[in-house]
């Protein structure tokens, strides 16, 4: 484009800005030597095994995108929401005022959870003043779903009203034999029957719920294929009931859970559109778009300081615009506690709307798309959900692999891997297994466990069990020899439930001893030189003087502390699950 006369031209980029594939690997190289994670004698190119990270999938997600990243790239496609994503609510109340709260204060549109029988009269009382021509409602009612689709049509009454985009009767009845809320041997029935309510009313009928194996534990391309297996589980029993794959297709919705891996929640929702356009095409059924319901994630949220929740839902709802969900529900951040109250409604309801109104997430189409990173990944999703898919259809279909325990045996061993690394810390959950507060107070009065598996649970299992003698933090040292381990320690015991009481700036074995009080299980921390000067003597004169348990913050050894001097020790990449257990133990046994 031409520069408009009298105004000078900018350059966008100068020789500063250009550098190659080595100057990057150069410069990354410099930076891990320093940090001890890259040999003086490894190649620079090295950064990329150091750097690449694992999805619990298996995907590789590299540091920096490049060109390169497209040349294996063999799927496509794009989100097709054009503007802002429907804000949707979940809402669990028996009558109409919370819905309509929700409705007048921001949301668009409600997905009402619905327990047991579902009558027109029931339903009605829940969606009282609610204008079924302008707000979609989504039910959720996995004892009746053939009930409340009945019921749904039976509300939005005089036929000829059309009803607003999105709403549907929610049956999922393979999602309800996984939670174990429903029979494997009455899905073809529920299929049938609730399509047939739903088509002439002009209403969607099913949901592929990505969440029932999400909330298991499932990976994001597990969750994926799963969700494939099901919606051929819905097309197959409709074509046999006479209905054509496309319309059939067109009866559909699906619902992914987003989490805070932003990248990989984007590529998760790219890839299963993909996925999905394949397998139309491969069905004879071209054409129809996925329609996308992304919920944030359940088990990525903490009981303990939930106000971190708030950061969680929010990157988790920005990945949902960004790839392309048609609808978006954020669970409150008090949720994983008991009953949202309106101050935690109303967070969640807002969280949407800031993205969208004020920060305009929703302004441009796939704003992802391009991007050399993302795009791979997303490729790389979908191929792994293809071959869960694939999986589950050689185990004879989604039902058949649920029953056989092939497809619960591979949720397991991922969840199993999560939990590991969660223990370990390499998976940090901030709040919880790192920076906890444990003077905080509740937002809301604790209710019945959510019923899924959360990431923390292991730590909240410690958090739960209540509070117990503190820890006597040996510090050796001054401040700034004795800090950096203190404030591990300190986080890491207080991850567990466990207070300190700590002996601050000391220059040797009387001014611990001074200082100590009697605690039957004391933790050493201070430098390498400090533990090898006077460790041993300090864990023998603390024992002398009442302790029972002598731990030590770092790894023993010579030249520190001998192995045979402690009892236990905490260091990075240890199992911080299972010292927090035993030393839970160890102070129960002496209260």
């Amino acid at each position: 484009m031409d520069t408009p006369a009298g105004v000078e031209s900018l350059p966008l980029t100068t020789d500063a800005d250009r550098h190659d594939r080595a100057a990057w690997e150069s410069a990354a190289a410099a930076v891990l030597r320093k940090t001890g994670r890259l040999g003086a004698d490894d190649p620079d190119s090295t950064v990329w095994e150091r750097l690449t990270r694992h999805t619990l999938d298996g995907v590789a997600v590299p540091p920096l995108g490049t060109a390169d990243d497209l040349a294996a790239v063999v799927t496509a496609g794009r989100p097709t929401r054009l503007g802002p994503w429907d804000n949707r609510v979940l809402s669990r109340a028996a009558d109409a005022g919370q819905v309509l709260a929700d409705l007048e204060q921001g949301a668009t549109s409600v997905w009402l959870a619905l327990d047991g029988a579902v009558t027109p009269e029931s339903l009605a009382t829940r969606l009282d003043g609610v204008l079924g021509e302008l707000a979609p409602v989504v039910l959720d009612a996995p004892d009746d779903p053939v009930g409340a689709a009945r019921a749904l049509v039976a509300w939005l009454g005089d036929p000829d009203t059309v009803p607003a985009t999105g709403t549907g009767a929610g049956a999922d009845p393979v999602g309800a034999v996984v939670r174990g809320r429903g029979r494997g041997d009455q899905v073809s029935t529920v299929v049938a029957e609730v399509a047939e309510v739903a088509r002439p009313a002009g209403i969607l009928a099913l949901v592929a719920d990505g969440t029932a194996v999400h909330d298991l534990g499932a990976a994001d391309a597990q969750e994926v294929g799963y969700t494939l297996a099901v919606a051929a589980t819905y097309l197959r029993v409709l074509e046999r009931a006479g209905v054509d794959v496309g319309v059939a297709a067109g009866l559909l919705e699906f619902r992914y859970a987003v989490t805070d891996e932003q990248f990989v929640s984007i590529a998760k929702l790219r890839a299963a559109r993909r996925c999905w356009a394949r397998l139309l095409a491969l069905s004879g059924a071209p054409g129809v778009e996925q329609r996308q319901h992304a919920v944030t994630s359940a088990p990525m949220m903490s009981r303990y300081d939930p106000y971190v929740n708030l950061l969680r839902t929010t990157v988790a709802t920005f990945a949902a615009g960004v790839g392309g969900a048609d609808a978006v529900t954020v669970l409150p951040f008090d949720s994983p506690i008991g009953e949202p109250g309106p101050f935690g409604r109303r967070l969640a309801r807002n969280v949407s709307t800031l993205l969208d109104a004020e920060s305009h997430v929703a302004v441009v189409t796939d704003p992802a798309g391009g991007a050399y990173a993302v795009e791979r990944l997303t490729d790389d999703l979908a191929a792994a959900a293809w071959s869960e898919l694939q999986r589950i259809e050689a185990s004879g279909g989604v039902l058949a692999a649920w029953a056989d325990g092939t497809l619960g045996a591979r949720i397991e061993e991922v969840a199993a891997r999560r939990d590991h690394e969660i223990a370990t810390r390499r998976r940090p959950l901030t709040g919880l297994s790192e920076f906890p507060s444990l003077g905080e107070a509740l937002p809301v009065p604790p209710g019945a466990p959510d019923p899924v598996r959360r990431w923390g649970a292991a730590f909240e299992a410690l958090r739960d069990a209540g509070p117990l003698p503190p820890v006597f933090l040996a510090t050796m040292g001054s401040l700034a020899a004795h800090s950096a381990r203190a404030l591990f320690a300190t986080n890491l015991l207080a991850a567990g439930g466990l207070g300190v009481v700590e002996a601050g700036a000391t220059a040797g074995l009387g001014d611990v001893l001074a200082a100590y009080d009697g605690q039957r299980v004391v933790c050493l921390a201070g430098a390498d030189a400090d533990y090898a000067a006077w460790g041993a003597d300090l864990a023998a004169a603390l024992r002398a003087a009442g302790a029972t348990r002598v731990v030590l913050a770092g790894r023993p050894g010579e030249p520190t502390v001998p192995p045979e001097a402690v009892d236990d020790f905490c260091a990075v990449g240890e199992d911080a699950v299972a010292f927090l257990t035993r030393t839970r133990e160890a102070l129960e046994v002496t209260r």
